[in-house]
């Protein structure tokens, strides 16, 4: 069935839900965005320092992966030097038989 604006206006405003309204001064509307601003601002200081500690904990973490790898790296550069001296060898021997 089609609907006319009138019907839709008529509905909406008698059926629909009565929004409240507040009227307050100027002094307390400026209070009330004094507070809403400091409200922000707290959030975004407490976030700031959040992060800024996440951030702090992964840069550790990350240094301390870093440093294993270079603590294994050292170990295995002797054996790894030990491997490619042979196979070295072997190839000289090879170039001096033909």
């Amino acid at each position: 069935m089609y609907t006319s604006l009138f019907d839709t206006v008529l509905f909406d405003s008698f059926f629909s839900p009565m929004r409240t309204v507040y009227v307050v001064s100027d002094s307390q509307l400026e209070e009330i965005k004094r507070k809403q601003r400091q409200e922000e601002l707290d959030n975004l200081e407490a976030s700031r320092k959040r992060l800024e500690e996440n951030y702090q904990s992964r840069i550790k973490i990350i240094d301390e992966r870093e440093h294993e790898l270079h603590e294994e790296l050292k170990a295995l550069a002797p054996e790894a030097e030990k491997k490619t001296k042979p196979a070295a060898e072997e190839a000289e021997k090879c170039a001096v038989k033909t």
